[in-house]
């Protein structure tokens, strides 16, 4: 296993970031298929907002899974997530009315779940000392997905019709067998009993974290109006705006595509130029270039959308290392809060815009959204010292 002097097991870090990459192509798979989800379906904009806080519902057990995924069994929870979001997701297209749909969504949030916990931390461990740089090649298996989803569900859809997307399934099989090939004897180390009694509580190392947790989910809450508007409901608005479902598609690509390289590059600038000083800078860019997009129409706006989506995508990567540099052993009880505030809090807009688009229309709904966004600086200002005396080690700012 190749592995650099600080380190880096980049085989390892590799072959999760590829399987993050297969996973989330399936749960990228909903938002440009919605156009035509909504016509056969025939529901609301509001009902469609709600379907994404049904697949995030199990986000509410994060903890829980935080707990368990400190024990071995974490790698099995691993290998068999693609598998089982695969076979879920798959069937989306196939689905005879709304409730079908939901459950199949709720029972792949229950996968996505299960895959996102426990992965960060067994990238941490493979990662040394470069956190920031593991956190960006496993953020970049996941924002690539996201670019990759459209496009494979659109020829999915082409080829077969919207209910031959269940041929896409046997991937997530594979996935899952590359995974247990690789990792089925795998040792992850799990926090020492001493440790342990050191932090005391999970309650405790909540407390002991809040600053942390204030920060990640007030940043997501304020930046996650502008990313749900720019991603999830892009498709739907740009068709609403008269143009076809392959432009819009292309669009949702496009920056799908650069939010890939945010992710690539965000997490590893972070452990140079510092978390605090990254957060501070997306905050203040992204909601601009939103503006702009909103003044633009036709092939104006793709020149726009490849720097929108580097910074749109670009915060995870350097929370997830931020959350991976607290002190404390307990890696995976503190990502799953971080997953659930991630999650859970950023969901809870959805229908919210939904059911504004429904009132007043896109284009009022989204302008608002954007001047939302800009309160994601106010966290980052706010919660800065605070983050510097919890963590671990400081990144390294040569």
């Amino acid at each position: 296993m190749q592995k650099t002097a600080e380190g880096f097991q980049r085989g390892r870090v590799v072959t999760i970031s590829a399987v993050h990459f297969i996973h989330d192509c399936y749960t990228a798979f909903l938002a440009p298929a919605l156009p035509l989800i909504i016509e056969k379906l025939g529901i609301s904009y509001g009902m469609t907002g709600l379907l994404a806080v049904i697949q995030r519902i199990p986000s509410l057990f994060n903890p829980l899974i935080g707990i368990i995924a400190e024990r071995p069994v974490m790698r099995y929870m691993v290998i068999f997530s693609p598998a089982s979001t695969a076979l879920f997701m798959s069937l989306i297209g196939v689905a005879p009315g709304y409730t079908f749909l939901a459950i199949l969504l709720f029972f792949s949030g229950i996968s996505s779940t299960l895959w996102h916990i426990p992965t960060p931390v067994m990238v941490k461990q493979l990662s040394g000392r470069r956190t920031g740089k593991g956190m960006s090649f496993y953020m970049v298996g996941g924002e690539l997905a996201r670019t990759a989803g459209p496009l494979v569900i659109l020829g999915v859809i082409s080829l077969w019709g919207l209910e031959g997307t269940w041929k896409m399934m046997p991937l997530g099989f594979i996935a899952s067998l590359i995974l247990y090939l690789n990792f089925r004897s795998a040792k992850f180390k799990p926090a020492t009993s001493s440790r342990h009694h050191q932090e005391g509580s999970y309650w405790k190392i909540f407390l002991r974290f809040s600053a942390a947790f204030a920060l990640t989910g007030g940043y997501t809450f304020f930046q996650a109006w502008m990313k749900a508007s720019l991603t999830y409901y892009l498709p739907t608005f740009l068709t609403d705006q008269g143009n076809s479902l392959q432009y819009s598609d292309l669009a949702l690509t496009t920056i799908q595509l650069s939010g890939a390289a945010g992710a690539l590059f965000a997490g590893t600038l972070s452990d140079r130029l510092g978390r605090m000083r990254t957060l501070l800078i997306i905050s203040i860019v992204t909601p601009l270039l939103t503006y702009l997009f909103l003044q633009l129409e036709g092939y104006w706006i793709f020149p726009v959308l490849l720097p929108l989506g580097f910074f749109l995508f670009a915060p995870t990567a350097v929370m997830l290392a931020t959350v991976q540099d607290l002190d404390t052993d307990k890696k995976a009880f503190v990502n799953s809060i971080y997953m659930t505030l991630n999650f859970f809090v950023s969901v809870m807009v959805y229908p919210i815009i939904g059911a504004i688009v429904d009132r007043v229309g896109f284009l009022p709904t989204f302008r608002t959204v954007t001047a939302v966004g800009f309160g994601a600086t106010l966290i980052v200002l706010l919660t800065s010292k605070r983050i510097h005396h919890i963590t671990r080690h400081e990144p390294d700012h040569r």
